[in-house]
């Protein structure tokens, strides 16, 4: 009976993800759904993305917390258009979550569209919300046994970020042993080295992001 419950539940949640992409997709609209664990980094790489990215591309982020609007007035101060959800105790985003939080951004005007996820590194990976790329961001704090541990997450999405990597002289993490990893769970996975601090590796995830956005823009152009 448990496995049916689950079963139904997904099911029901991909039905409304396909309503939320085919929306996403009528606007011209590029869809990330940004996962982690908490304290990887995700909201200063947001920040980052604000500087970089607002004077060539309108951003609209949606922030997943369990609770308390920290984030999306980061977000919101660094120009991005932020909406926030408090899931109130649930560890992850869905698609209806998605679908009710719509309404409150003005989807025509944006070309890209980050679902800042609740910091987990299991429920996530699990639920699609619409988006057209899962990215996950992986701190090098963290260690580098993640992938062991939670290989969905590494085989789900299309982009790993592996963050805070100006940290590498302080902690204990074989980035080569991620990458290994990652790729024998996903061999299509692009992987990206970046540093928030530093700014290592921002304008190559700058530039992957202007190349999916110019690809799902096609709409709006005609």
């Amino acid at each position: 009976m448990k496995v049916n419950v689950v079963k139904n539940i997904l099911d029901a949640n991909d039905r409304i993800a396909m309503e939320n992409r085919q929306r996403f997709d009528q606007c011209g609209l590029f869809a990330i759904n940004l996962m982690s664990s908490p304290g990887a980094g995700k909201t200063t790489l947001l920040e980052e993305m604000g500087k970089g990215l607002k004077n060539r591309f309108k951003i609209g982020v949606i922030e997943g917390d369990i609770q308390s609007t920290i984030d999306a007035e980061r977000v919101a101060k660094a120009g991005l258009a932020a909406v926030q959800i408090e899931t109130d105790g649930a560890c992850h985003l869905d698609a209806n979550m998605i679908k009710s939080s719509l309404e409150s951004l003005t989807l025509d005007a944006l070309d890209l569209l980050v679902i800042e996820n609740v910091g987990n590194l299991v429920c996530p990976a699990e639920f699609n919300t619409g988006e057209h790329a899962k990215v996950m961001l992986l701190s090098v704090a963290e260690g580098d046994d993640k992938p062991l541990k939670y290989p969905l997450m590494f085989r789900e999405s299309k982009v790993l970020l592996i963050s805070k990597i100006d940290l590498l002289p302080h902690v204990r993490c074989d980035v080569e042993m991620i990458r290994k990893t990652a790729k024998g769970l996903n061999p299509t996975i692009r992987i990206i080295e970046i540093s928030s601090y530093t700014g290592q590796g921002l304008d190559e995830w700058h530039d992957w992001l202007a190349g999916q956005i110019a690809t799902h823009s096609t709409h709006r152009e005609e």
